[in-house]
C-alpha cells in the first residue's frame, strides 16, 4: 500500500498535468475547432449574438462544428455561412428530411453536411445525445447556450468536461 503522503502527490500531480493542457489548450493561438451547441428556444436578441460571435470566430479561420437545430445552431450556421462557408460543419441528429421545414432551406446550402438517418427511428432527444457524442468527438472547445433544465445539452457539456475539452457554458435563464 502507497503512504498517503505519495498518494497526494500523485493526485496533486495529475491535477496540474490536467491543468496544463487545458492551459494549453486555451492559449493555442491556431485555429480551433469550435463546437457550438444550444437551445432552439432562444429569444432573437440572443440569436443575433450567437451569430456575431460565430462570425468573428469563423472570420478568424475556426472550424465551427454544430447541428442543424433552429434557434442557437441556426444562429450559428448562419454567421459561420456569412464568414466561410467552407470552415462550417453540420452535422444532423437524423436525415434532413426529418429535420423542421424552416430549417431545411438553410441547411440545404451547407457544403459540410452529415446526415444521419440511421438514427431516424431514434427519438429527437435520443438522436441528439449521439449527435452531440459525435460533435463533441470532433471539436477542441465547446461553447454551448442552455438554460438550467437543459438536460441534453448539460449532459453534452459534462461528457466535453470529461474529454478534457474547453468548455464554455452560457446560461440563458
Amino acid at each position: 500500500m502507497q503512504p498517503l503522503s505519495q498518494s497526494i502527490e500523485a493526485l496533486e500531480s495529475a491535477k496540474v498535468d490536467t491543468f496544463l493542457q487545458e492551459l494549453a489548450a486555451i492559449q493555442q493561438s491556431g485555429s480551433k475547432r469550435v463546437a457550438i451547441l444550444g437551445s432552439r428556444h432562444v429569444p432573437i436578441t440572443h440569436q443575433q449574438l450567437i451569430e456575431l460571435m460565430t462570425y468573428a470566430l469563423a472570420l478568424g479561420g475556426n472550424r465551427i462544428i454544430t447541428s442543424g437545430a433552429t434557434g442557437t445552431n441556426f444562429a450559428a450556421i448562419k454567421g459561420a455561412m456569412k464568414a466561410d462557408p467552407n470552415l462550417l460543419t453540420v452535422i444532423l441528429p437524423q436525415s434532413l428530411a426529418r429535420q423542421p421545414q424552416e430549417s431545411r432551406s438553410q441547411l440545404e446550402q451547407v457544403m459540410h453536411l452529415v446526415e444521419n438517418p440511421a438514427n431516424d427511428t431514434l427519438s429527437l432527444a435520443e438522436a441528439s445525445s449521439v449527435c452531440n457524442q459525435e460533435i463533441i468527438s470532433r471539436c477542441q472547445q465547446l461553447i454551448c447556450f442552455a438554460f438550467h433544465d437543459s438536460t441534453t445539452l448539460l449532459q453534452t457539456c459534462q461528457v466535453a468536461e470529461d474529454q478534457h475539452k474547453i468548455v464554455t457554458l452560457f446560461y440563458f435563464d
